[in-house]
């Protein structure tokens, strides 16, 4: 895949799946970015947001006790190679078309006995590797206790900016980078 320039909405533009997260130059959502009227999931450096506009409910990280992520999809190395091989065979005799992505579920816990859950769809065309969601929810972990911040992603992307969709060990790489100062 060649390298986009800015001028054709290049990688500042698209963006990049790491793990549970979608990073782009401004901003970090908790799986794929929303459309048009899903709410979505944002990780900015002060604050954990979801939903846009007048809708948006939005809590400083530390008022955040607890984000979990619900109903992911976790496949084996296998099983994610078989699902793909069916898709596009299924596709080619125009037999089916593949299926979007998966749904998650969102739970943010804020301000003591606040409880919103929203959801959100998977970053991922097929499923994680359990590795890969592992890292995720570990270094949501870190955002909450306010231990790590999300700037870190968006630096990741500053820094990186990869013009093709990265494989899942290339994924769990960058994860464990992140991970590894914070153990």
């Amino acid at each position: 895949m060649a390298e986009a320039s800015p001028q054709d909405g290049g990688p500042e533009q698209q963006g990049c799946m790491i793990g549970l997260f979608w990073i782009e130059r401004d901003r970090v959502c908790l799986g794929s970015p929303p459309v048009e009227e899903d709410p979505g999931v944002f990780l900015s450096p002060s604050r954990l947001s979801v939903g846009e506009g007048e809708h948006r409910q939005s809590w400083p990280w530390a008022d955040v006790t607890d984000l979990q992520v619900l109903d992911v999809p976790v496949r084996s190395a296998a099983a994610r190679w078989a699902t793909r091989a069916t898709a596009v065979v299924a596709a080619a005799l125009n037999a089916w078309g593949p299926g979007g992505p998966s749904m998650m579920t969102a739970v943010v816990y804020a301000g003591g006995d606040q409880r919103v859950e929203t959801p959100v769809f998977s970053g991922a065309a097929t499923a994680y590797t359990q590795r890969e969601v592992d890292l995720s929810l570990g270094l949501l972990s870190h955002f909450v206790r306010g231990s790590a911040s999300p700037a870190m992603l968006t630096q990741w992307w500053q820094e990186n900016r990869p013009a093709d969709v990265l494989y899942s060990a290339e994924r769990e790489a960058v994860l464990e980078g992140w991970m590894s100062p914070l153990m």
